[in-house]
């Protein structure tokens, strides 16, 4: 129940869902105690302690746990053979990230990595309000409309033949989204655009919004 455990508690129990957070520190939990579910002190490396607590009943357990890689590493091989359905873990760098995957953890998060990618790419342009990382080679970036585009459409805008990259979707403020925009669609003045292609060409095509 660090930073990024206790933000994605609190972010899942807003949402509605029942959330059970653990940490071996009974401040932590007394802490938390007040806008999640349930809370328990206990230690997450202890097999029995986990076994009692039913965790293989929940759709999905997330490991938060910060610095100590190795109890973070015990605690999803424990998960794992308890047979909870779904694991999330989060990892410290790419070795970590590496075992993890052996073990057979469902997904694993770089909250840190993952921040100073979006720091980079809001740097390379102040349009860039998120960028996902799909893969080694392929990402994802919302953009806000730059004024040069404003009134034109995806056809005249040429992203795709001149950046090898795809418009999946136009967002129209909060409730309004255009998913898979023909070529005539126009832009309009608070826009976002959402690109995908190859790292290397969405840098490209930042680089180039940046300057117009």
């Amino acid at each position: 129940m660090g930073r990024f455990g206790s933000s994605v508690a609190q972010e899942l129990s807003k949402l509605g869902f029942d959330v059970l957070a653990i940490d071996a520190s009974e401040q932590r939990i007394q802490e938390v105690s007040n806008w999640v579910t349930h809370a328990v002190a206990a230690d997450s490396t202890d097999e029995e302690a986990m076994r009692s607590l039913g965790l293989r009943n929940f759709d999905v357990v997330i490991v938060a746990i910060g610095e100590d890689i190795q109890a973070s590493i015990l605690t999803s091989l424990i998960l794992k053979e308890l047979g909870v359905p779904e694991l999330i873990v989060k990892a410290q760098n790419a070795l970590h990230g590496k075992v993890l995957d052996k073990i057979g953890a469902n997904k694993v998060v770089f909250p840190e990595r993952d921040m100073g990618l979006r720091v980079a790419h809001h740097l390379i342009s102040p349009n860039i309000l998120e960028y996902i990382e799909l893969s080694d080679d392929y990402g994802i970036v919302e953009m806000k409309a730059p004024r040069f585009t404003i009134g034109r459409n995806l056809m005249q805008l040429e992203i795709r033949p001149k950046f090898r990259c795809n418009v999946l979707a136009i967002k129209h403020g909060t409730d309004n989204v255009t998913i898979s925009p023909n070529a005539e669609d126009v832009i309009r003045d608070g826009d976002v655009l959402v690109i995908v292609g190859k790292t290397e060409d969405l840098s490209e095509l930042e680089l180039s919004y940046a300057e117009g």
